[in-house]
């Protein structure tokens, strides 16, 4: 088991926080599993981003990795990468 620290924008962490979102997107540029601690921290929006000082733990429940080539033509990021699904508790 790991810890994954990411970033994540206001309006999605107060979703989080209140258990509405149950899921997060992120592409698959990096290694992640079932069991694993996913770090989520809120960072503020614009072009003086900074950390909150929230955040959220979640344990890493299901992780599917898509590479759905036909969606994402225009994102050579994904398309190189690949595109994580993770959902937690």
């Amino acid at each position: 088991m790991k810890t994954i620290t990411k970033k994540i924008d206001k309006e999605w962490f107060d979703l989080i926080l209140s258990g509405k979102k149950k899921f997060e997107g992120r592409v698959a540029d990096f290694d992640i599993n079932e069991g694993d601690i996913l770090r989520l921290e809120e960072w503020t929006k614009g072009d003086k981003r900074r950390f909150t000082g929230r955040f959220i733990e979640k344990e890493v429940t299901y992780v599917q990795k898509h590479n759905a080539k036909e969606w994402i033509e225009n994102q050579p990021e994904i398309l190189e990468k690949g595109f994580y699904t993770i959902q937690f508790d």
